[in-house]
């Protein structure tokens, strides 16, 4: 029997597209999915009606709950969704998915093969990345050169917001992981790389969202901030 699967979509102030995507999202997983699964989303805070919608979806989807979230961080939303969470593989998405979906058996069947993680990536051969500005094409790929400088690591794209895991890999390190915001990306991989789990990047096609929520500086800053205090850990 093939492990079950759990979908969590992390969602801050998403009142205007939560519906439509979800059930994009949902249809295709009734489709493809051939295993146990269920979506959860992970309501992160928001101010506007986001939990209500997401409430609506719980009462009318059998195979998705939601989370919810007093304070804002994706990080944070990400640990809760796990940690009461009963399936064998931990997913995540950005709910935009701005990452084409139809790549998520690929993704499971290298799960199944015995990887501990399977990331999406926009930076390495074979990606289609559709609509990106010069500007945040530049800043990808610089913060990769960066972080992997840094860090010393051998993955590349840290940030594109699909992910998949064993669930006893995650757990082996979630305690470990302390941003609670969008450098938790970046945390998880580096310590699973630290403590020798496999790490699968995948090639995937991206169509950049214009309507994006991720404030550019300030992410760069705290996601800097959070590359040098890894670093101080690993020369500790």
């Amino acid at each position: 029997m093939k492990s079950s699967l759990d979908v969590v979509l992390p969602v801050y102030n998403e009142s205007k597209s939560l519906m439509s995507n979800f059930e994009k999202l949902y249809k295709f997983m009734e489709l493809k999915v051939e295993r146990d699964w269920i979506i959860t989303i992970a309501e992160n805070g928001s101010s506007d009606n986001t939990l209500d919608i997401a409430k609506k979806i719980q009462s009318k989807y059998k195979k998705s709950r939601v989370i919810s979230n007093e304070n804002p961080g994706k990080g944070l939303a990400l640990k809760n969704a796990w940690l009461t969470s009963n399936a064998e593989i931990f997913a995540y998405m950005d709910l935009d998915l701005s990452t084409d979906i139809e790549i998520i058996p690929e993704f499971l069947n290298r799960i199944d093969e015995g990887q501990d993680f399977v990331i999406g990536s926009r930076l390495i051969k074979g990606a289609n990345v559709i609509g990106r500005s010069l500007k945040r094409e530049v800043i990808s790929r610089s913060y990769s050169k960066i972080f992997r400088f840094f860090l010393s690591v051998d993955f590349y794209d840290a940030q594109c917001g699909f992910k998949f895991a064993k669930k006893e890999s995650v757990l082996k390190i979630l305690d470990d992981c302390k941003d609670e915001g969008w450098f938790f990306d970046t945390e998880i991989l580096y310590k699973a790389e630290k403590n020798n789990l496999s790490i699968c990047e995948l090639p995937v096609t991206w169509i950049d969202d214009p309507d994006t929520k991720v404030n550019i500086i300030s992410t760069i800053i705290k996601d800097l901030m959070g590359l040098v205090r890894l670093r101080l850990e690993k020369n500790g």
